[in-house]
C-alpha cells in the first residue's frame, strides 16, 4: 500500500465514524504527534471531489488540533455491498 499526503481539509467523516469520539483522546494523540509525527496513516477512500475518511479519525483532529494542512494516509477501495 502506498502511503500519500492529502488535504486535511478534503476529509469527510461519515456520521458513524464519529460516534466514537473522544475529545480526550485527540489531545494525547495530539501530544504524541507533536513529538515522534504521525505514525500511523489514516485510511480513506475516494468521494466526490473529497475522501471518505474509513479509519482514523483522532489523527485527523489531533492534526488539525496543531494546525497541519496535510495528513498521511492510504487510499483503500471501497467495499460492494
Amino acid at each position: 500500500m502506498k502511503i500519500i499526503s492529502i488535504d486535511i481539509e478534503k476529509i469527510y467523516a461519515p456520521v458513524k465514524t464519529r460516534k466514537d469520539f473522544n475529545i480526550s483522546r485527540v489531545d494525547e494523540l495530539a501530544e504524541d504527534i507533536l513529538e515522534n509525527g504521525q505514525k500511523t496513516p489514516i485510511q480513506v477512500r475516494m468521494g466526490q471531489d473529497r475522501y471518505v475518511l474509513i479509519e482514523g479519525l483522532h489523527r485527523v483532529e489531533a492534526l488539525k488540533a496543531l494546525g497541519e494542512s496535510k495528513i498521511d494516509a492510504i487510499i483503500v477501495q471501497a467495499r460492494k455491498h
